[in-house]
């Protein structure tokens, strides 16, 4: 197992230590952690799908109000 050191407010260790003061502060610390790796993942994901679609979107030919209006209608049953 790893060790890491971080330097972080003394206003935010004392209220972590009083937060969690009955749990493993190290298991504590290593879900956060897992927490952070796997947003920033769907951060990264989000981006590139809107990426994508924006790309698409370049490409794609501008359609009218009426033109919706009228995929619309003829899509209904």
């Amino acid at each position: 197992m790893a060790t890491v050191n971080f330097s972080v407010p003394d206003e935010v260790k004392d209220e972590f230590n009083r937060v969690f003061a009955r749990e493993n502060k190290s298991g504590v610390i290593a879900r956060l952690m897992l927490q952070a790796i796997e947003e920033r993942r769907l951060q990264k994901q989000r981006a590139r799908a809107i990426d994508a679609i924006l790309r698409r979107r370049r490409s794609q030919k501008p359609v009218t109000n009426e033109e919706i209006r009228a995929a619309r209608i003829a899509g209904r049953p």
